[in-house]
Order: C-alpha cells, then structure tokens, then sequence
C-alpha cells in the first residue's frame, strides 16, 4: 500500500507552498504517521529529495516517496522503508507531471502519553525538522 497524503491547504490557489499530511509506513524511520509536511509546490527536484505525486494509476491519491533518481519515463521513487511497498518497483517511473513538489519541513505532533517532563523535552527537541535530502538513494537503489 502506498503512503498516503492529502493536500490540506492548496483550496485552488497557485501557493507555491502547501501543506500535507502522512497515513502510512512507507516513508519510516524519515516520517511517519500523522506528521504534517511543509511542501513547496513546484520545487526542483533532485535524487534524494522526499516528494508529493500524483499517484499514477489513482491520480486523486497523492504520495509521499524520495525521487532516487531520473529515468527514461520520469522519476524512480523510493519508500524508505523497503517492506511498505507502493513505489516504483510496483508501478515504474513516475512521469515528470506527476510529481508535484518537495517535502521542506515536517512537524510531528505529539502523542496522548507524552505527559512527563522528558518525554515533553524530547518531543520539544524533535516536532519541527527540515527534511534533507538523502544522496545516497541511488546507492540503495542498485541495492535492490
């Protein structure tokens, strides 16, 4: 199954930032469920950023997955986590149309057990984080 994201911002107005929202494990230990991500609509994309698309074959379903790279046909992406599934070693490259921006930022919100005072530090410390590219997807790429 592929990570779901919904755009929650956009309501047809040409901003070239958005936000969206992860259901899903295929972007795990990178984001997870229910993080909310910043996303700059129409940014250069290059290996190793995290992008929104258009699902190809469910077009109304965006996804969040890493570009590792540029192929004939558009981009190669990836789920960081190998086991999820629902990338493109299920529906091949994603035509260049199809994929809608780059992941900047991800807020993760805090959980219902974080009462005592570390746990409140530790989520402090890690909500809000820019998300970086990570240049070595091409290498896991010829891993696989």
């Amino acid at each position: 199954m592929p990570e779901l994201s919904q755009e929650t911002d956009r309501r047809g107005v040409a901003l070239p930032f958005g936000l969206a929202e992860v259901t899903g494990p295929s972007m795990v230990p990178t984001l997870h469920h229910g993080d909310q991500l910043l996303v700059q609509y129409g940014a250069r994309v290059r290996p190793g950023d995290v992008v929104v698309l258009r699902h190809p074959f469910q077009q109304d379903l965006l996804v969040v997955k890493r570009a590792a790279e540029r192929r004939e046909g558009g981009w190669w992406v990836l789920g960081d986590n190998a086991y999820a599934g629902g990338d493109s070693t299920d529906y091949g490259a994603v035509p260049e149309d199809l994929v809608l921006g780059r992941v900047r930022f991800r807020y993760r919100p805090r959980t219902q057990g974080q009462r005592s005072p570390l746990a409140l530090v530790r989520w402090a410390l890690s909500a809000a984080r820019p998300v970086l590219a990570d240049r070595s997807a091409s290498r896991r790429l010829r891993a696989r």
